[in-house]
Parts: structure tokens; C-alpha cells; sequence
């Protein structure tokens, strides 16, 4: 896991680090810890404030020329706006932003004065605990293969973030909230990291490998290798893997955390393609070096089956992902070939580069024959089209089922991991009819997503089952104060949550 600066909690009246980040909201209530800092009515702080004219608005800053008496070298006033109005995803970028500011100063430690209990009637513990969970995110770096910058910066005098210092009233009980949080962030983490790994590093079996890495934290994992995918007869995925030299690989994680084993487990289903180079309907060269994250939903089914087992989650979860690689060759599937899912259903390959759902269909199939699960929740970087439609700002969400649909929309409200509803109809299911075999892998020109999902569809029997194209959002989306990563780990604190708020209770 990628190394990240350590963030402790200290009580308010500790001293702070060299560097100081005090919040003041935009009444410029600033709270304790400024009057603490300076007691006089007219204190320097305040009135240095003043004259760079901060008025506490949401993520403003003013760096300060620390008074004497304080015993800091640096001052930061950060904004945080109407503090009373602040939501949960709220609080949580802001500390992202906070950790940002803090690191763009080159300081080696810092401390963040987390006393909003004047300006809040939110809990300050858990404000604290989500303050540290956004700093915990943002402080994420991939630099593993830039070794002559890292040497440089090794040689040069200290000056990256090592630690945070979270100053709040009860640093038991923070400690003890943003341990939930950690466990979140740890799974964002892996996510990420699986996504920004290059495909010569994390190919099928790689990849599998780390999922096994789970055992570490309690989940039961179970590879199969090509010769029991065989057996089993997948023969959609199969064909997807049959173009590279490098075998697939199916990884299934299970958790056992919920009060009755024998309780249905919830299902998540992650597409793993460790790159795509299309097959025999090659990709455009532009740009395909970004087809490395085209396993952005196995990578986030892994990161949220460790975020579930690390923070104890009271819930049974199954994760299943398809490991491949697509890729042109003389063995690779072809345009025009039928191939035979483990359905039973027969798929005639219409586009080798619509191989995503190829994987997905046998797993979805597999998990509900095997494990009986209460619902199927299916991740994936499927289709251009949902980017065409919504952009990088919004996954898009196909559901069977309304509760399902309402609670993961929920879900995204809190995190703000945006999803969109997006139709299943029927006019859909007929565009995937084939004249040569029961369907089709595409669905024509239009529609390309929904085409996609009602292919996906046709492999769901009766289980509450969602879909969620995760295209635009999973790898090289917008940044963020809490997402500066080109591989985002997105959908990791999405469905976390969904779990956490719906079947913890």
C-alpha cells in the first residue's frame, strides 16, 4: 500500500507543530485555540486577518506571521464558511483541502486545530474523524517508478508531509471514529494503487495475487486458474482471455462478518481487464496506454472487501472479479464468433473491444447459482457511451429494482460518489437479439450503455441486481481535493456506505 504521511490526534491544549492550521468559520468565530494563541481583546491574529482582509469563506486562506508567544513558525487561518451547514461530504473534502494547503508549504509535520464545537452543533469528534478521513485520502501519492525524482528529493533537506497532528477536544473518542474512516481510506487506497499500476506489473494472475492479499485482513480468498475456469465453463470470459499469453484469472473473496453465517451474503461483481488493447477490433493508438485502468471495478470490489473486513463491517459480502487481458493475436477471439456463457446463453461477438460484458455475464451467472446472494451489484469501465452521456462527474447506475436503486442513490448523496439513474427497457433487450445466437455483445450505434446493461440483464434471473458504468470516474477523472490520483479508487466509500446505512442495522 502506498506509503502516506501518519496522522495522529493530540488534545487542544498540546502544542502545536511548527506549522499551525486554525479553522475559522466566515463569522470569524476563530475559537479557542486563536484566543488561547493571543488572549488581548484586539489580538495580533485577528487583526492580521483583518488586514489581509480573510473573512473565514469556505476553503480561503491567510497565512500569518505567527506571534512570538505562540511557539510556531507558521500561521494558517483556513476558511471553512457556514460551519452549521456543512454535510458529512462537506467536512470531508475540507479536510482534504486543508491537508492540500498544509503540503503545498513543505513542511515535514503540521497541526490542524479541530475546534468547531463554537460554530457546529455536529458532534466534534466525528467532525474531527472526517476532518482526518479527507486529509487521509488526499495525501495519496503513486510514485513508486519515478525513482530519480524521489533520490533527488532523499538527497535534498526534509520538506514532504511525514506527519498531521489533529488537535480536538477527546482524542480517544476521535481516534476511535476515524478508525471506521482508516479502514475506508485503506481500501480507497488499494483501489487506487491497482488502478495506476502498469499492465507489465499487474496482469491476470498479479492481480489475482493481490486480492490475496486480503487474507491479511480476514477475508477468505479463492483463485481459480484458467484450467478450473474451464471446468466450469465460462466460456465468455475464456474467449475474452484467449488473444494474450497471460491466463485468467477469476479471484472470489468472501466476509464473513455478519451475526448469522448463514445469512445471504450481498454480491459485488468487479470487470478486470488488465488492459485492453480492443482484440482483433483494435483500439485507436491515442490514448490507450490509459486502457491499464480498464479494471477499475475489480479494483474497487477489492478495496471495498478490505474496507469491510479491516473496519469489521456486521455484514456476509462476496466479491468476484475477472481477471483477463484483451488482446490481438493470432488465438484471439474473432468479430463473428459464438461463443458459450456459462449460462448456458449462447453470444454471438459482434466487436472484440465489447469484452467487459463477455466477463461480467459469466461472473454474474456464477455468483447467483453459487452463493444465493440478496443482491448482485455489478462495477465496471463498460462503455465510452456513459461518458458521452454524463460526463466524468456521474457513474452511471442501471437497477432492476427501485430500493436498490433509491439506497445506492442515497449512498451517493452522503460520499459524494455521484451516480445517475439510467434507463432499462425493453425496446433495449430487443437490440441485443441476435439472428445467429440467443444475443449479441453490441447493440449498434445508439444507446451504447444501455445496450450494454440490458446485456448484462439477460444474465440476472431473480435476484435485486444493479449495474454501475463506471467509465468516467473510476480512472483520469477530475481531480479533487480528495482524489489528486489519476486511478481515483472511486466507488470504494460509495458502497461502503450503502452497506454501512442499509444492512448494518
Amino acid at each position: 500500500m502506498s506509503d502516506r504521511p501518519e496522522i495522529v490526534f493530540a488534545p487542544l491544549g498540546a502544542d502545536p507543530e511548527a506549522m499551525c492550521v486554525v479553522l475559522a468559520d466566515d463569522d470569524m468565530a476563530l475559537g479557542a485555540r486563536a484566543k488561547e494563541f493571543d488572549s488581548g481583546s484586539c489580538g495580533a491574529i485577528l487583526k492580521a486577518a483583518e488586514a489581509a482582509q480573510f473573512k473565514g469563506k469556505k476553503k480561503s486562506t491567510a497565512e500569518l506571521l505567527a506571534p512570538p508567544r505562540i511557539g510556531i513558525s507558521r500561521l494558517l487561518l483556513f476558511g471553512i464558511g457556514k460551519a452549521a451547514d456543512l454535510k458529512e461530504s462537506d467536512w470531508v473534502m475540507l479536510g482534504g483541502a486543508i491537508a492540500g494547503a498544509i503540503s503545498a508549504r513543505k513542511t515535514t509535520t503540521a497541526s490542524l486545530i479541530a475546534d468547531v464545537t463554537s460554530t457546529t452543533g455536529a458532534k466534534a469528534e466525528t467532525i474531527a474523524a472526517l476532518l482526518a478521513f479527507g486529509a487521509a485520502l488526499r495525501l495519496y501519492e503513486f510514485r513508486k517508478y519515478q525513482t530519480k525524482k524521489r533520490n533527488d528529493e532523499e538527497n535534498a533537506a526534509p520538506g514532504g508531509l511525514k506527519k498531521l497532528v489533529i488537535h480536538c477536544a477527546n482524542p480517544e473518542k476521535v481516534r476511535t471514529a476515524f478508525a471506521r474512516y482508516e479502514a475506508v481510506a485503506n481500501g480507497v487506497v488499494i483501489a487506487r494503487d491497482l488502478v495506476n499500476e502498469p499492465a507489465n506489473v499487474l496482469g491476470p494472475i498479479e492481480f489475482a495475487e493481490r486480492a490475496r492479499d486480503l487474507e491479511n485482513v480476514g477475508v477468505e480468498v479463492e483463485i481459480l486458474d484458467a484450467e478450473q475456469i474451464i471446468d466450469l465453463k465460462m466460456g465468455a470470459l475464456l474467449a475474452v482471455a484467449q488473444g494474450s499469453v497471460r491466463p485468467a484469472r477469476v479471484a472470489i473473496m468472501q466476509w464473513h462478518g455478519g451475526k448469522s453465517k448463514r445469512a445471504k451474503p450481498l454480491a459485488f461483481v468487479g470487470k478486470g481487464v488488465v488492459f485492453d488493447a480492443g482484440g482483433i477490433s483494435i483500439k485507436p493508438s491515442s490514448g490507450m496506454e490509459d486502457m491499464k485502468g480498464d479494471m477499475g471495478g475489480a479494483a474497487c470490489v477489492v478495496g471495498l472487501m478490505h474496507a469491510l473486513a479491516e473496519r469489521k463491517a456486521n455484514v456476509n459480502a462476496i466479491g468476484i472479479i475477472g481477471l483477463v487481458e484483451n488482446m490481438p493475436s493470432g488465438s484471439a477471439m474473432r468479430p463473428g464468433d459464438i461463443v458459450t456463457s456459462y449460462s448456458g446463453q449462447t453470444v454471438e461477438v459482434l466487436n472484440t473491444d465489447a469484452e467487459g460484458r463477455l466477463v461480467l455475464g459469466d461472473l454474474i451467472s456464477y455468483v447467483e447459482e453459487r452463493f444465493k446472494p440478496r443482491l448482485i451489484i455489478d462495477l465496471a469501465t463498460l462503455t465510452g457511451a456513459i461518458m458521452v452521456a454524463l460526463g466524468k462527474e456521474y457513474a452511471g447506475l442501471f437497477v432492476n429494482d427501485d430500493k436498490l436503486a433509491d439506497d445506492l442513490l442515497a449512498a451517493a448523496l452522503t460520499t459524494g460518489e455521484k451516480v445517475w439513474r439510467m434507463p432499462l427497457d425493453k425496446a433495449y433487450d430487443k437490440m441485443i437479439e441476435s439472428k445467429n445466437a440467443d444475443i449479441k455483445n453490441l447493440g449498434g450505434r445508439w444507446a451504447g450503455a444501455c445496450t450494454a446493461a440490458a446485456f448484462l440483464k439477460s444474465f440476472v434471473k431473480d435476484t435485486p441486481w444493479a449495474h454501475i458504468d463506471l467509465a468516467g470516474t473510476a480512472m483520469d477523472a477530475p481531480k479533487s481535493d480528495i482524489s489528486p490520483s489519476w486511478g481515483s479508487g472511486w466507488g470504494v466509500r460509495l458502497l461502503d456506505r450503502f452497506v454501512a446505512d442499509k444492512y448494518e442495522k
